[in-house]
């Protein structure tokens, strides 16, 4: 499958960087994405947002995107072997150092980067999931993860109920990963998108959940790089 790849790095680089593999949330690799890449970018990183959907395939921001992201939710498998083609490509940039590659998502893209680390690649630092899905896929991964984990999660996000989070923790202990999660209370789902004001469908921007989960995510890949 043919699929797109935005990358945005600093200026004058100069040796190789750690990479930051960005996943696009339901309605795909668009602008608000692409923003978010460049502003990881502009912390040292080069930063890669991976389409999933396949070259082209754009989704509707305020729309249903149901009929792009469900089959992938269905075949856990084929999603899998996306972003390991995406993560490969990212390692053939000259100017990524391959021994120090993040991920980073956003809600459907939270899954997916969990879904990467569950897969357990090469030189995988560290994933962040800002209020992502956080269910287990079906295909029996049972190697020790290596990437540490990150989670920040809107306690009242009525898309991924405490059972999915109790299911997952239980997970990440048997997988015996390094995970930590920040619980944002008063937020909902996509708590980080500036744009979100949905309270209906429980999505709403949070100011201070958006900015306490992003100084997290900096600290995290100080540490894990």
């Amino acid at each position: 499958m043919e699929f797109d790849l935005y990358v945005a790095q600093p200026e004058r680089v100069t040796k190789a960087l750690p990479a930051i593999f960005v996943a696009h949330a339901w309605d795909g690799l668009n602008e608000p994405m692409e923003n978010i890449t460049q502003r990881v970018a502009q912390l040292g990183y080069v930063a890669v947002a991976v389409d999933v959907y396949g070259k082209g395939m754009r989704g509707d921001p305020t729309g249903d995107n149901s009929h792009l992201m469900i089959p992938l939710l269905e075949d856990r498998g084929v999603l899998r072997d996306r972003l390991q083609a995406g993560y490969a490509a990212i390692r053939e940039i000259e100017t990524v150092d391959t021994t120090r590659i993040g991920a980073i998502g956003y809600c459907f893209g939270g899954l997916c980067v969990l879904d990467l680390a569950r897969s357990v690649p090469d030189a995988l630092q560290g994933v962040v999931s800002f209020h992502g899905g956080l269910t287990r896929n079906s295909l029996k991964d049972t190697k020790p993860m290596e990437a540490s984990i990150l989670i920040e999660h809107g306690w009242d996000d009525p898309l991924v109920p405490i059972d999915d989070y109790l299911a997952f923790a239980h997970e990440m202990d048997e997988r015996k990963a390094d995970w930590q999660a920040h619980i944002h209370g008063g937020a909902v789902h996509a708590f980080t998108f500036e744009g979100a004001n949905m309270p209906e469908n429980g999505l709403q921007y949070h100011e201070a959940a958006a900015r306490r989960s992003w100084k997290s995510m900096i600290d995290f890949f100080d540490e894990v790089f």
